[in-house]
């Protein structure tokens, strides 16, 4: 074996040395100082110049005088926001940084109008997605639409998590021709979101600035969003065509601003003071990625005794089932650090839910903080559908009286959205722990996973 060196011999032989035993040194007989080499040299040079001067443009982005005006209304550059969200100091891998270099005739569109590439958020492998703002409004052109494509490709291939970083003005209308009808246009970028979500690839958008149109689906179709307060818009019409439309006047805030989507409309899960804080919030997302693709079995960060202690329990929630109390402080008595990142705060208030960690390991609780409406049943259905996707095992803390009745609930169609919660809970294929922590009447019993037969699940009794 190995020429005449035996199997015992060989094996102990360091690995650098067996793969210099198969391998030998090339020489090279190239004379560098000869004219051709010189000439060929020359040549080359002057194109890497000319790359590397072409690039140096394209990152420029739109130029000066649109940067200029994201700036005036505090908003961070395109390639600022992709700088905030990644590691510091972590290589970013940018892909098509050409796209339609000199493509639209009489028309500057530097990288298409988009930054694509993978790069390291959280220490977390990701596909980033950025519209750039300062290239005729973010708009799609076709070639916008095809580099996004092959971004989400490689998410796909590679199982990446996928981070849009959103403002754009939708589809660039003149050419709509090549943007909208076929199978690998625009719609493709909605039917790769929803595939790669359904493959357990997350799908996470922040909305930074105008999300029109069919611009408005990608933050609607993630698997969790951020939009920033009074400047994130996401309408399927704006102003002008929703008066020309209906008559109706209505500002861009009002129509679809972030606090509309964060209150009523559930549109969006987490409402950011302004660019800086929407990326933290995002690189925290993706930061309990990072912990949910650990092995259920391990704890996924070192365990932390709560800031407050557990006996405080028995004077906040006390024995009278009719005493309102805040089940955050319930929470913040039983979770590591008594830190916990919540979900959908502004909306469905009467239900609380968010990420903690318990002893190490990674929960999503699901919490009653009064009677369960339609907008809380939602809210705790996409929750408990986050969780089952990402293998986060499921905490309930009971403390409900039931869904709401009466006529205007009957109306908002409260039957079948309590049914979504009932259904989401007994298709989630992840631990399950209920907690009784006040009362627990009526049909909150099925939406509370307290009446499943299923072997992941334990139910218990703190207070009754």
């Amino acid at each position: 074996m190995h020429g005449l060196l035996s199997r015992a011999l060989w094996g102990t032989i360091p690995q650098a040395t067996r793969r210099a035993y198969h391998a030998s040194v090339l020489p090279s007989l190239i004379s560098t100082s000869s004219p051709e080499f010189q000439a060929k040299a020359a040549a080359m040079d002057e194109l890497v110049k000319n790359l590397e001067a072409n690039l140096a443009k394209a990152r420029l982005g739109g130029g000066s005088k649109t940067a200029e005006r994201m700036k005036t209304k505090g908003k961070l550059l395109p390639r600022e926001r992709l700088n905030y969200i990644l590691d510091p100091g972590s290589p970013f891998l940018e892909l098509s940084p050409l796209a339609a270099h000199e493509v639209y005739d009489g028309q500057y569109i530097p990288g298409a109008g988009m930054i694509t590439g993978v790069g390291r958020i959280s220490g977390t492998e990701c596909v980033i997605v950025v519209n750039d703002a300062t290239v005729k409004g973010g708009s799609y052109y076709p070639l916008t639409v095809k580099k996004h494509l092959r971004a989400q490709e490689i998410a796909r291939e590679n199982k990446l998590p996928c981070v849009y970083v959103v403002e754009s003005g939708g589809a660039a209308l003149p050419h709509q021709a090549n943007v909208f009808p076929d199978k690998e246009h625009f719609g493709r970028i909605f039917y790769n979101m929803a595939q790669m979500s359904a493959l357990g690839i997350p799908q996470i958008a922040v909305v930074h600035g105008i999300s029109v149109a069919g611009g408005a689906y990608v933050p609607a179709m993630a698997d969790e969003n951020i939009i920033v307060q009074n400047q994130g818009h996401i309408f399927l019409a704006g102003p002008p065509l929703v008066m020309a439309a209906t008559g109706e006047i209505v500002d861009e805030e009002t129509l679809g601003g972030g606090l509309m989507h964060s209150t009523q409309s559930g549109v969006t899960d987490h409402l950011a003071r302004d660019d800086e804080h929407a990326l933290a919030l995002a690189r925290g997302i993706v930061g309990d990625l990072g912990q949910a693709r650990r092995p259920l079995a391990s704890p996924s960060a070192t365990p932390e005794d709560p800031l407050y202690p557990a006996s405080e329990l028995h004077g906040i929630v006390g024995t009278d089932v009719r005493q309102p109390f805040d089940m955050r402080d319930v929470i913040a008595r039983i979770v590591d650090g008594s830190r916990f990142r919540e979900f959908k705060k502004e909306y469905g208030t009467t239900m609380i839910t968010g990420f903690a960690n318990i002893h190490g390991y990674e929960v999503g609780i699901i919490a009653n903080n009064g009677i369960l409406f339609s907008p809380s049943a939602l809210k705790a259905t996409h929750f408990i559908q986050l969780c089952s996707q990402r293998q986060i095992p499921l905490l309930f803390l009971v403390n409900v009286t039931g869904y709401m009745v009466g006529s205007k609930a009957e109306k908002g169609g409260i039957a079948k959205d309590g049914a979504k919660m009932v259904r989401a809970v007994a298709c989630a294929d992840v631990p399950k722990f209920t907690v009784v922590v006040g009362g627990s009447f009526g049909a909150g019993n099925y939406g509370e996973a307290l009446s499943s037969t299923s072997e992941k699940e334990i139910n218990s009794i703190l207070f009754s």
